[in-house]
């Protein structure tokens, strides 16, 4: 196993713009939400910003922008209360996590239902602004959302099986504007499914050690001293769907030029990575909001 030197980890700090400006009652659901931690929201928004130019063939309609844009907060928001439900007597013992919500004590677990039973609600009414194929893809979706935060304890894959959840409006846009789910919508998706596993992968290695000793399971923990290679080898497969998938939905020749400088950052982030360094894990991270962003440029460049 890796040694980690291992700094403070924990992703929720006191005094910070929660504490200082919410109301007391308010901010263990802020937490809850993720909302004081918002990179989850975009590395979810900004691949189907991308589906919906990619499918629109340019500029999407800004009403779909608007309920895509709410949807994938709202999912975001309750995939991470479900999250925190499932994992509350594990979270107190990892590093990052001890003093989310559930895991310190600050809400009780009926509380954390209600909580998601509201935004379930809340992006539940959001379907009505859609077509009846696009609420069948949508509903497809609640399965992996209820079963991610239970795969950690019976299989190595959990990053997989979040991606799939996470990129799923990717789907539901092109079945919205497309009327159906062509192969490049599919190839996308697999390609950001594999870029998840890549991410997820750098940011499972500033768990690798407290999870090893909860017995959960993780790809850092398979990839183990072989992480740079595998992680490596999923963002060259993303590159190379998202490449095959704007060909298929008739992207031009620019499309290829944002393709290769998407390579470029992602094997910079592969090239910085240092294992026994967790806090370098958590940056590279962060830094695929840049290649979210990317993604969405390079379709939409890609359109003209």
């Amino acid at each position: 196993m890796i040694a980690l030197n291992r700094p403070d980890l924990s992703d929720i700090h006191a005094g910070d713009w929660v504490d200082r400006r919410l109301p007391v009652a308010w901010r263990p659901f802020t937490r809850l939400a993720r909302l004081d931690r918002p990179v989850g929201i975009w590395l979810t928004l900004l691949p189907c910003w991308a589906a919906l130019i990619q499918a629109s063939h340019g500029w999407p309609d800004i009403r779909l922008l608007l309920v895509f844009s709410l949807g994938a907060l709202l999912m975001r928001s309750a995939g991470s209360t479900i999250n925190d439900i499932a994992d509350r007597n594990f979270d107190g013992h990892v590093e990052r996590t001890r003093f989310r919500p559930l895991a310190s004590g600050q809400i009780g677990v009926p509380q954390a239902f209600v909580f998601l039973a509201v935004e379930l609600a809340l992006a539940a009414m959001l379907l009505i602004f859609l077509t009846p194929f696009t609420r069948l893809i949508a509903i497809g979706v609640l399965p992996l959302v209820l079963i991610y935060p239970f795969c950690k304890r019976f299989t190595h894959w959990p990053q997989a099986m979040l991606g799939a959840a996470f990129n799923w409006g990717m789907l539901m846009a092109w079945a919205e504007i497309a009327g159906h789910v062509p192969a490049a919508a599919v190839l996308m998706w697999i390609g950001a499914i594999a870029w998840q596993i890549g991410y997820d992968t750098v940011y499972a290695y500033v768990d690798v050690r407290d999870d090893t000793s909860l017995g959960l399971k993780s790809t850092a923990i398979l990839f183990g001293p072989h992480g740079k290679a595998c992680i490596g080898l999923f963002y060259a497969l993303t590159v190379g769907a998202w490449t095959i998938g704007g060909w298929l939905s008739g992207m031009s020749i620019a499309y290829g030029a944002g393709m290769l400088v998407i390579a470029g950052h992602l094997a910079w982030q592969t090239w910085r990575l240092d294992l026994a360094r967790p806090e370098l894990s958590y940056r590279l991270f962060l830094s695929n909001i840049l290649t979210g962003a990317l993604l969405a440029i390079t379709t939409l460049i890609g359109t003209w």
